[in-house]
């Protein structure tokens, strides 16, 4: 299971559109060496098909299946949005990029949909003050 770490996580993001809002998701999957830079593309592409929107104040930004040799390593990263991003009329105050090599997304998506399928987590997530309260989140869920 990829963990969540404090470089991956960006507090108190604001983005006018949602593709500012994935091009900046995309952009710490690139920085944290996860991803090559077209992958930034391949996601924008990926919410055009189908939107990335899951519920709950959440979207997960991802590539498209045939971004699969752009990833280097499998990684997550979180942007917290306070004021929101509407993602096809959807307010998203979440934002979770994933790059999953060798068919790790599954496992990733899973963890995720775990966390956020709680309103109040992600309410939580949502005010939290510290990247080290997201992170504990997260690691709750593993064992769960």
């Amino acid at each position: 299971m990829v963990a969540l770490e404090n470089k991956d996580i960006a507090l108190k993001q604001a983005f006018s559109t949602k593709e500012e809002a994935i091009t900046a998701a995309g952009q710490l999957l690139v920085e944290q060496g996860y991803v090559d830079a077209p992958y930034i593309e391949k996601m924008k592409e990926r919410d055009a098909m189908t939107s990335t929107f899951i519920g709950n104040m959440v979207a997960i930004p991802h590539g498209t299946d045939d971004s699969r040799d752009m990833i280097k390593n499998s990684g997550i990263v979180l942007l917290q949005v306070p004021d929101g991003v509407l993602f096809d009329g959807n307010e998203v105050k979440v934002l979770i990029g994933i790059a999953g090599a060798d068919g790790e997304h599954m496992d990733l998506l899973s963890s995720i949909a775990i966390v956020c399928s709680e309103e109040e987590n992600v309410a939580q997530i949502v005010a939290a003050e510290s990247k080290q309260e997201i992170i504990a989140f997260f690691e709750g869920s593993e064992s769960a």
